[in-house]
């Protein structure tokens, strides 16, 4: 490769170092001018974080990439890179296997990547990341000088660092990590990733860094599976008391006697079975935040206990007279209509006007376009090191088929459809493969509305089948599989249940007893 070349590769990239661009923009021209110095199949910027690398852009491998966190220590090839100031370049019989693998893009048959070679990245003279180089041609390479890979992947670091002072990328990196670790050891729990570039998933986080910062009680909104507590888990990671512990409660998994004792504790003798003083959730969350899941649960006696401390910031432990300060924000959600439940008396006004100073709602899945495969991607990933596979990956059918349907369940069930689709693809293997493909048939997807070329034609009622006897045993059985065929689309959420069966919780419970369900 001549000077010139190299120097006309650059020069581009030179110009936009004084360019206010979008991350993403900026990042795929850098890309494109990669792809045009060194000729490849695929190339891809990668972040350092943590244990993994996450993506940034790529071009020429699938969208669901984006998706994906590698974790280093099962991926060599990215080891190997990161421990090599200077460009690496793996022989073409490497028996180090690629995680690129299957992830070419356009691409649905099994190749493997056959020539690879990459270059770490440093910003300030520490490790950002990785530029790195595939082709399906094992000597595609072979002609190159590595010299030329060293001073494009200085200016990549140039064009990095740029973009981290313009969006201040190095300040929430490292802030975000030193929350996450506090987060991880005051819950125990393993933060989540919010994966998604959608318009909607921007707007999303936006209005997290703007009200994580404040101490207003935020209304998380939205559907089953939408992901309502990761918001608020990026939330309390967003505010200033991110140090101080995050204390989630389900409103809607305890009954109302054990609501009030989860919430403001009991001291010893308070009720049956109180053998002991206990704090409350308040009281854990003390300095911190409360995140009340399936608020929309909570009784009218409950809500006019908790509207006094909300209001005071006092409270008393069930069964003791001492009242104890607390100082907690507090983050609620709700799949229900609230405001709905107000009008038909069924909520008390003041308490739903107190939790709904800020209100967020989190949007479906089917109103964030592509989001679907980068989500998906992320699910592969962790899906494949459980299994432990070379390659999990999407055909282009499969693609197609996550993008048409509706998800009436939103991330969980796309989450629930990929691990229950790759351990079903698994073990219908004959053996088992390196790279293991999921296709639309593997999904198992129902067919989006539209896209059956064949309309319906009208036949006979159906029957319920299996129901013999007189009227009262059909009548049991349809009730039965109606119940059932609810509680399934709701992942067993009980009181999800049954505000779609229009019954009262408590009913339902009953109703299943009696048909035999519970």
């Amino acid at each position: 490769m001549t000077a010139t070349a190299l120097l006309t590769s650059l020069l581009p990239l030179v110009a936009d170092l004084s360019r206010e661009l979008p991350e993403g923009e900026r990042y795929r021209r850098l890309l494109g001018a990669l792809r045009a110095l060194l000729p490849c199949d695929a190339a891809a910027l990668l972040r350092l974080e943590a244990d993994c690398l996450v993506p940034l852009a790529v071009d020429g491998l699938s969208t669901d990439t984006l998706g994906r966190r590698f974790r280093i220590s099962e991926h060599p090839r990215f080891e190997v890179l990161l421990a090599n100031p200077q460009p690496t370049r793996f022989a073409a019989d490497s028996g180090l296997p690629d995680p690129y693998d299957g992830l070419v893009e356009g691409l649905d048959e099994h190749l493997e990547v056959h020539d690879c070679m990459g270059c770490p990245l440093f910003v300030d003279e520490r490790p950002w990341g990785l530029l790195t180089l595939d082709s399906l041609d094992p000597e595609r390479f072979e002609p190159l000088d590595l010299s030329a890979l060293q001073a494009f992947a200085s200016l990549a670091a140039a064009t990095v660092s740029a973009a981290e002072r313009i969006e201040r990328l190095a300040l929430k990196a490292e802030d975000e990590h030193r929350r996450a670790e506090v987060y991880r050891q005051a819950s125990g729990q393993q933060p989540r990733d919010m994966v998604g570039q959608s318009k909607a998933h921007k707007h999303l986080v936006e209005e997290i860094k703007l009200v994580g910062g404040s101490d207003l009680t935020v209304l998380i909104t939205g559907e089953t599976g939408v992901g309502k507590e990761l918001v608020a888990q990026a939330i309390h990671a967003a505010s200033k008391r991110a140090e101080q512990p995050l204390i989630s409660l389900n409103c809607a998994a305890l009954p109302d006697t054990l609501v009030e004792s989860e919430l403001f504790g009991h001291v010893r003798g308070a009720f049956t079975g109180a053998t002991s003083d206990r704090r409350g959730k308040f009281e854990l969350a003390d300095g911190g935040t409360l995140f009340l899941d399936e608020v929309g649960e909570l009784s009218l006696t409950v809500q006019a206990k908790l509207l006094r401390v909300l209001q005071s910031g006092q409270l008393q432990r069930l069964g003791s007279d001492k009242e104890h300060r607390v100082d907690v924000r507090l983050i609620a959600a709700t799949n229900r209509d609230l405001a709905e439940e107000v009008r038909n008396g069924r909520y008390r006004a003041d308490f739903y006007h107190r939790l709904s100073v800020y209100p967020l709602k989190v949007p479906a899945l089917r109103d964030r376009g592509r989001d679907v495969l980068l989500l998906s991607g992320f699910f592969l990933e962790q899906n494949r090191s459980r299994m432990g596979l070379g390659s999990l990956r999407l055909t282009s059918d499969a693609q197609a088929a996550l993008l048409a349907y509706d998800w009436p369940g939103n991330v969980r069930e796309l989450e629930h459809l990929i691990g229950r689709s790759a351990l079903k693809a698994l073990g219908n293997s004959p053996v088992r493969p390196k790279i293991l493909s999921l296709s639309a048939r593997d999904l198992d997807l129902p067919q989006a509305p539209g896209n059956n070329p064949t309309p319906p034609t009208l036949g006979p009622a159906p029957t319920t089948p299996g129901v013999t006897g007189d009227l009262r045993e059909a009548v049991d059985e349809f009730q039965r599989q109606a119940i059932g065929a609810c509680l399934e689309r709701h992942q067993h959420n009980w009181a999800s249940a049954a505000r779609e069966l229009g019954l009262d919780r408590a009913n339902l419970g009953r109703m299943a007893k009696r048909l035999g369900l519970k």
